[in-house]
């Protein structure tokens, strides 16, 4: 019999126990944006510090400006990881549309099996626990995991991570590994498994366009002056070309081209395009043309309308020439796109096209590159090949068309790389009324933790 055997044997006998021990974390309402909140958050971090010391992890609480973290170390030798996750959770607003009080976690039966219902199930409380539990298991059977094991826990992931950089330098030395662990992603779909191993980046823009110094009357001034909002439409629809390329000067500097293995895995996904945009009322790919769904999604830079500003929207009608007009306009990035060059060249594109009479002022929402991890670390084929071997179908090396901060904060502060596994589905409803966590993804998600700490020792 193997290492592994007695572990997994252990996780499926105590599975009840596992999900009381979630249920504890759940029902502390750690909302982190929110300052009435602020004494539940120090209790989550109590709660897990003391369940880290109960497995015999030296653990402990770190104040910050904002919530503390929670730190703890293992003795073990070989592969030094760290796993990181997050204890604080999203408002449950509006609460009329919850169906059961959101910390009140339990069992429920559904269509598709028992699933956990409350807030924090799927994001990040149980994910996080799959984890915990899986490194408990070992622990418990063989009285030590077999590679060195560090945790990171953070209390602000929902409120924008403010004292997460700061942390990070402040203790480098502490917090660097050979590997990280991070568990707040989810699978390609119910059967297939998934490692996230590029991240897109993101860069945000809002931009003002004022003409005259006052709104105008159409009748009186039409025709004559400058509309800023012709002028802003004229800008948007010059941002794609005929074939849905972005045409911001050197926009594609830094864009990769997949790799014929990769492209391979991807279309043996099997992926339904057509069904994917049918479900949100939709029939055609509307982005590059020649690319597939996923390709846009995880691989090709995007631009993006999220939205305007100007003019008279209420009800009835007002016949007016605005003064101003604007529009925030967001890009995903890839590969080795610079955002701080493609800011100043899409600043320069906009003022390029300005008519005499009109100016504009530009606010910038953030910036940050696209964050993509090595496979060729032998690390990620022994997990992808243990994941394989707990689920129906293989497990896929896959992108993620948003953006997980983390995972980049890894890289460029502690110059580690990351490897993102979640057990998340689809219809979780992370941020919404109702959240849930299949309890085949807490009982599987810990199993599979527990494979992928055998294969990262041998």
């Amino acid at each position: 019999m193997s290492n592994l055997d007695p572990v997994l044997s252990h996780i499926d006998e105590n599975l009840s126990a596992a999900t009381e021990r979630l249920f504890e974390l759940m029902r502390v309402p750690s909302i982190s944006t929110d300052p009435t909140f602020k004494e539940h958050c120090d209790a989550a971090a109590d709660w897990l510090v003391s369940d880290l010391a109960s497995m015999g992890v030296t653990a402990t609480k770190r104040a910050t400006p904002g919530h503390p973290m929670v730190v703890g170390h293992t003795n073990g030798t070989g592969k030094h990881v760290t796993f990181y996750g997050h204890y604080d959770v999203q408002p449950v607003d509006p609460l009329d549309l919850w169906h059961s009080d959101p910390f009140a976690p339990a069992l429920e039966d559904t269509d598709v099996g028992k699933v956990i219902r409350g807030r924090g199930a799927a994001d990040d409380k149980g994910q996080l626990m799959t984890f915990v539990e899986a490194c408990r298991a070992w622990i418990t059977v063989h009285g030590s995991l077999p590679i060195n094991v560090s945790f990171f826990f953070e209390g602000e992931e929902e409120s924008g991570s403010p004292s997460l950089i700061p942390f990070m330098r402040e203790n480098k030395d502490e917090l660097s590994s050979d590997l990280a662990l991070i568990c707040d992603t989810g699978m390609f779909d119910p059967k297939t498994p998934a490692i996230s191993t590029q991240l897109r980046g993101l860069l945000g823009e809002e931009l003002t366009i004022t003409g005259p110094r006052i709104d105008l009357h159409s009748g009186m001034y039409g025709g004559a002056a400058i509309n800023p909002i012709r002028v802003l439409s004229k800008i948007i629809a010059s941002l794609h070309d005929a074939e849905g390329r972005v045409t911001v000067p050197g926009f594609y500097e830094g864009v990769p081209e997949m790799s014929p293995e990769l492209q391979k895995q991807w279309e043996d996904l099997n992926f339904d395009d057509a069904a994917f945009l049918n479900a949100v009322g939709l029939s055609e790919l509307a982005g590059e043309q020649g690319k597939t769904a996923l390709e846009m999604l995880w691989a090709r830079p995007t631009c993006e309308v999220n939205g305007i500003n100007a003019g008279y929207t209420g009800d009835g009608f007002k016949t007016v020439l605005p003064s101003k007009a604007s529009a925030k306009i967001s890009f995903r990035l890839v590969g080795t796109q610079d955002p701080h060059a493609i800011r100043a060249a899409f600043r320069q594109m906009v003022q390029d096209a300005l008519p005499a009479d009109c100016s504009v002022e530009f606010k910038g929402h953030g910036n940050s590159s696209a964050v993509q991890m090595s496979t060729a670390d032998p690390a990620f084929e022994k997990a992808r090949l243990a994941l394989s071997d707990e689920w129906p179908n293989p497990a896929a090396f896959v992108g993620c068309g948003g953006s997980i901060p983390i995972a980049g904060h890894f890289k460029t502060e502690l110059d580690t790389d990351a490897m993102l596994i979640g057990f998340g589905r689809d219809d979780d409803a992370i941020h919404s009324p109702n959240e849930k966590y299949d309890l085949e993804s807490f009982h599987k998600g810990m199993r599979s933790w527990a494979r992928v700490l055998d294969a990262l020792s041998l």
